[in-house]
């Protein structure tokens, strides 16, 4: 008979505000006696914490796996950081076990849930995965701006590093994660004249949310961190 192994649920919990987690997320992160979820070096686990907002004492009794990801653009550097973080959850599942790795945003938009699923499946493991509210999206509802003009207009989504490849398509573009990138990426939007159709909120529905919905206007006073998201409309 084959043993039964625990699932790996990948569960979005939104940007921040714990009002935006999905019922099916509160439901997963109720049923799965295990949650799994990134934490910083400097101990912070954000995405624990939205989901600690939202469900309180329905967290008690739970075991917690903490989740350390390398903050490295070296491929070999972030594939060991996968395949420890997979070596941290595989002792759970192996004993039946559902486990619910938390990631902010959506799950399946640059989350590193991806990198542990394929790892998992690979090894046999069943996998699911819950969807969420994206940051982009949660950003347009807090500027009271659509994200898309007409039916036949496109969005384009991309990192920010990326904005030098995409400023010129049409419809608008959704730029993500652009905190480290946000001195050029400001420079490159001031020389193509498109500040004033340009948006930024970091850290949207959290405590510390900085939100400038028209760049020629005002910018951040301090610099943002890496949950910053910048909207350019056509």
């Amino acid at each position: 008979m084959a043993e039964l192994k625990g699932t790996f649920y990948g569960v979005s919990v939104g940007p921040g505000d714990p009002e935006l987690l999905t019922l099916q997320a509160v439901r997963l992160i109720r049923k799965c006696p295990v949650l799994a979820a990134p934490q910083t070096s400097s101990g912070q686990m954000l995405a624990l914490d939205i989901a600690c907002s939202a469900l309180g004492e329905a967290l008690d009794g739970k075991t917690i796996v903490p989740l350390h990801f390398a903050m490295s653009r070296d491929p070999a550097v972030l594939a060991a950081s996968h395949k420890e973080a997979v070596q941290a959850v595989r002792p759970y599942l192996d004993a039946g076990q559902d486990t619910a790795m938390l990631n902010l945003g959506d799950v399946s938009i640059y989350a590193t849930f991806g990198y542990l699923q394929r790892l998992l499946e690979a090894e046999g493991y069943p996998t699911a995965m819950a969807a969420g509210v994206p940051s982009f999206c949660a950003a347009a509802a807090r500027l009271n701006v659509p994200l898309t003009g007409g039916m036949d207009a496109p969005l384009t989504i991309a990192p920010g590093s990326w904005a030098g490849r995409v400023l010129e398509t049409p419809g608008t573009k959704v730029l993500m994660k652009t905190g480290r990138q946000l001195p050029a990426l400001l420079a490159a939007l001031e020389q193509a004249g498109r500040l004033e159709n340009s948006a930024l909120v970091c850290n949207c529905g959290l405590p510390d949310e900085q939100v400038c919905p028209d760049l020629s206007l005002g910018q951040p006073q301090v610099q943002p961190g890496y949950f910053t998201t910048v909207l350019v409309k056509e």
